[in-house]
């Protein structure tokens, strides 16, 4: 039998001490929100980004 197609959607990733979108990602839907430590290039150091739908 064939497997059915995973749903995606695209995520955005946005600083929480900026709020710029750095990074953009495909993921299933449902699940808690992301919250991750990445590089942020305004203020070049890692900081808390937290996930945001658009």
């Amino acid at each position: 039998m064939a497997k059915g197609k995973r749903k995606l959607e695209v995520v955005h990733l946005v600083c929480e001490e900026t709020g710029d979108m750095n990074y953009t990602l495909r993921r299933k839907t449902g699940g808690e929100k992301l919250k991750v430590k990445k590089y942020s290039p305004r203020l070049r150091k890692h900081t808390l980004h937290a996930e945001k739908r658009k």
